[in-house]
C-alpha cells in the first residue's frame, strides 16, 4: 500500500459515513413528523369518540402513548447513531489532515505529561508539546491511554515487551475500521483519570455501612411491613391518622439511615456516563478475535470465571443508576421511605466491590494499553514507507537505511543512511549552519524512541540495541532558578557523565557542546569529554562547528568517525542537500550569511 491508497481508504470511509449521516438526518426529520402526527391523531381520535365510547377513548389514549414512547425510543437510538457517525466523520477528516502533516489544534499535545524534573531527551527531540511526536501519533481517547503513551515514549520497555508489541501493532494495522469504531465510542464521553480515582477511593474506603448480617433479613421484613401498612390503608383497615404517623416515622428512619451513604454517593455521583463508555469499550475488545499474543494476553485479563469485565461494569452501571434516584427528591422520598432504597443499593455496591475490587484498575489499564497499540498501528498504516525496526540483543549497534525525521512531511523529507557498531564509538558531524546537523540528530533520536516503544520507524530499515538515550541539544537559561545557559548545559552533561560512569547502556546525542563559553575553553572541554567517552567505552554522536575536533581521529582512528553536511555556494546563494557525507566539512557559510544581513566583511 502506498500513501495515495492510504488517503483513499480515509476518503472512502468519509464518503460512506457522510452518506450514512444524510440518511440518519432524513430519518430524524421523518421521526419528528411522525411524533407530531401521533400526538395530533391521538388527540383527534380521542376527542371524536369521547362522547360515544369511554372504553374506546381510554384505549386510544393508551395506544397513542405507547406509540409515542416507541417513536421517542427510536428517535433516541437514531440520535445516538447520528452522533456516532459524526464522530467517525471527524476521525477520518483528522487522519486526512495528518497525512498532510497538519496536526489538528484541538488534539492533545501531551504538555501535561512533561516531567517535572529534567528528562534525558524529551525537550531536545520534541517528544511532548505542540507539534511533538506525541501529538503526531497519539490516537488515545481516554486520559489513561494518553498518559500511558507519553510514559512509553519517555521510558522504553524491556526487549521482550518491544518485540511482542511490534507484533500487536502489526496485527492492528489492518483493523482501521475496528479501531475507529472503538475511538468513536470513547470520544462520546472521555474517560478521565479523575473518575478512575473516584472509583479507586470508593473501592478501598474502609467505611462500608449496612453490611451486618442482620440486614439480610431486616430489609425484606421492613419492606413487607411497609407494603402491609399500605395495603391496610387502601382497604380501610387503618385510619389515615395512624398511617400518617407511621410513614412520618418511617421517613425519619429512612432519612437518618441515608446519611450514612452520603460519602459513597459523593464518590460515585455523576460517573455513570463514563462508566457506560468503559463498558462499551470493554465489550468492543472482548468480542474481537486477535492473533497477536500481546493482545490475547490483554484480552484474557478481562475474563473472569463465570463472567466478563464488560458484564461486571454493566451491572455496576445499573446499581449506580438506581443509586442516583436520590437525585430526584420526590421519587427518592417515596422509594426510600417505603423500601429503604439507599440501603439496598449500598449493599449491592458492597457486594460488587468485594467481587471486583482487585480487578477494576486493571480494566482501565487494559483499555489504555489497547489505545497505545492502536496509536502506533495507525501511525504505521498512515506511513507505508515506515518499517518495524530490529531490536538487537548485543550491545552496541545502530544501523539505518533511508532514515528520515518522522515529523517532516514525506514530500520534503531527506533521508540518510547511517550506522555505528561497537563500544567506545564516537561519530563527529561537522557542517555549515542550517546544513542539517541538528535535524539529523533529532531524526536519530525520534526513531530510537519509536523503535524502543514498539512502533514503526521512519526508515527503510533500522536496527538498534536496547539503550538509554541521553541528549544535550537545546539549552535554555532559567531566570527563576538563576541558571545561565552555560550552567544549564553543565547540569545536563553532569547527568550524562554520571550515567556513563555507572556503566549504563547509554547512547548520547550532543549538539554544539559547551556553546555558552569562549572558543578556547569550548574546544578544550569538548575534546576532554570526547576522550572521556572513548575511555569509558561510551557511544555518542557529536555535532559541532569546531572542525578542529575532527583531528582527534588521528589519535583514535578505531573510535572516531568523521561525517559532515555541506553547502553549495553559487553567486552568493546557498544550496543545501541535507545529505550526510563522509569526512570533514570544508565549506562554511557563516560569512555569506553575515554579509547578507548587512555586516560588511
Amino acid at each position: 500500500m502506498n500513501l495515495e491508497q492510504v488517503a483513499q481508504t480515509y476518503q472512502t470511509n468519509l464518503l460512506q459515513y457522510t452518506t450514512t449521516q444524510q440518511r440518519l438526518l432524513q430519518k430524524k426529520n421523518t421521526i419528528a413528523w411522525l411524533r407530531l402526527l401521533v400526538v395530533v391523531s391521538t388527540a383527534f381520535l380521542a376527542y371524536s369518540i369521547l362522547s360515544i365510547h369511554l372504553l374506546g377513548f381510554l384505549l386510544v389514549i393508551i395506544a397513542g402513548i405507547i406509540l409515542f414512547l416507541w417513536i421517542v425510543k427510536t428517535d433516541v437510538a437514531n440520535q445516538q447513531l447520528l452522533q456516532h457517525t459524526e464522530i467517525l466523520i471527524n476521525l477520518n477528516k483528522e487522519e486526512l489532515a495528518f497525512l498532510q502533516h497538519e496536526i489538528p489544534n484541538h488534539l492533545n499535545d501531551g504538555s501535561t505529561y512533561q516531567p517535572k524534573e529534567p528528562h534525558p531527551y524529551a525537550d531536545d527531540i520534541d517528544i511532548l508539546g505542540k507539534g511533538s511526536l506525541f501529538q503526531y501519533i497519539n490516537r488515545c481517547e481516554t486520559e489513561q491511554g494518553a498518559a500511558l503513551l507519553a510514559n512509553q515514549l519517555l521510558h522504553a520497555p524491556n526487549h521482550v515487551d518491544i518485540v511482542n508489541k511490534q507484533k500487536a501493532v502489526a496485527a492492528l494495522e489492518s483493523e482501521i475500521h475496528w479501531m475507529q469504531e472503538g475511538r468513536a465510542l470513547a470520544r462520546k464521553n472521555k474517560i478521565s483519570t479523575h473518575t478512575q480515582e473516584k472509583i479507586h477511593s470508593w473501592l478501598f474506603t474502609s467505611n462500608q455501612p449496612f453490611q451486618q448480617q442482620y440486614w439480610q433479613w431486616l430489609l425484606p421484613f421492613y419492606v413487607g411491613i411497609q407494603l402491609l401498612a399500605l395495603f391496610a390503608y387502601v382497604f380501610d383497615f387503618l385510619p389515615t391518622v395512624i398511617v400518617t404517623i407511621w410513614y412520618t416515622l418511617s421517613f425519619i428512619i429512612a432519612t437518618t439511615l441515608s446519611k450514612q451513604v452520603l460519602q459513597h454517593h459523593q464518590l460515585l455521583n455523576k460517573i455513570v456516563s463514563e462508566i457506560s463508555v468503559l463498558e462499551k469499550l470493554l465489550l468492543h475488545v472482548e468480542k474481537k478475535s486477535f492473533s497477536a499474543i500481546f493482545l490475547q494476553q490483554l484480552q484474557q485479563q478481562l475474563k473472569q470465571q463465570n463472567t466478563s469485565a464488560s458484564t461486571e461494569i454493566q451491572y455496576l452501571k445499573s446499581i449506580l443508576q438506581r443509586f442516583d434516584v436520590r437525585l430526584n427528591v420526590y421519587v427518592f422520598i417515596i422509594l426510600n421511605t417505603i423500601l429503604l432504597w439507599d440501603v439496598w443499593q449500598i449493599r449491592a455496591l458492597n457486594k460488587w466491590r468485594i467481587k471486583n475490587a482487585t480487578q477494576v484498575q486493571n480494566w482501565f489499564a487494559v483499555i489504555a494499553q489497547f489505545e497505545v497499540v492502536q496509536s502506533f498501528a495507525i501511525a504505521g498504516f498512515n506511513h507505508p514507507s515506515w518499517h518495524f525496526p530490529t531490536i538487537e540483543t548485543s550491545f552496541f549497534s545502530l544501523q539505518s537505511q533511508q532514515m528520515g525525521h518522522p515529523l517532516i512531511p514525506y514530500s520534503k523529507a531527506v533521508t540518510n543512511d547511517f550506522s555505528t557498531t561497537g563500544t567506545g564509538q564516537i561519530t563527529l558531524i561537522t557542517g555549515s549552519n542550517m546544513a542539517g546537523k541538528s535535524t539529523f540528530l533529532r531524526s536519530i533520536g525520534c526513531n530510537i524512541v519509536l523503535a524502543l516503544a514498539g512502533g514503526k520507524v521512519c526508515a527503510a530499515s533500522f536496527s538498534i540495541s536496547p539503550i538509554r538515550l541521553m541528549t544535550s541539544m537545546r539549552i535554555a537559561d532559567n531566570l527563576a532558578e538563576n541558571t545561565s545557559t552555560f550552567y544549564a548545559e553543565l547540569k545536563k552533561l553532569k547527568a550524562i557523565i554520571e550515567a556513563v560512569q555507572q556503566q549504563q547502556p547509554v547512547f548520547i546525542l550532543l549538539d554544539e557542546i559547551l556553546r555558552g563559553t569562549n572558543s578556547l575553553d569550548r574546544h578544550t572541554g569538548s575534546k576532554a569529554l570526547i576522550q572521556q567517552f572513548i575511555q569509558q567505552k561510551t557511544q555518542a554522536i557529536v555535532a559541532t562547528h569546531d572542525v578542529e575536533l575532527s583531528k582527534l581521529v588521528e589519535n583514535y582512528p578505531q573510535n572516531i568517525a568523521n561525517y559532515h553536511f555541506d553547502v553549495q555556494v553559487k553567486n552568493e546563494e546557498l544550496f543545501f542537500d541535507y545529505k550526510l557525507k563522509n569526512g570533514v566539512c570544508t565549506s562554511l557559510n557563516a560569512t555569506i550569511l553575515m554579509r547578507q544581513i548587512g555586516i560588511e566583511m
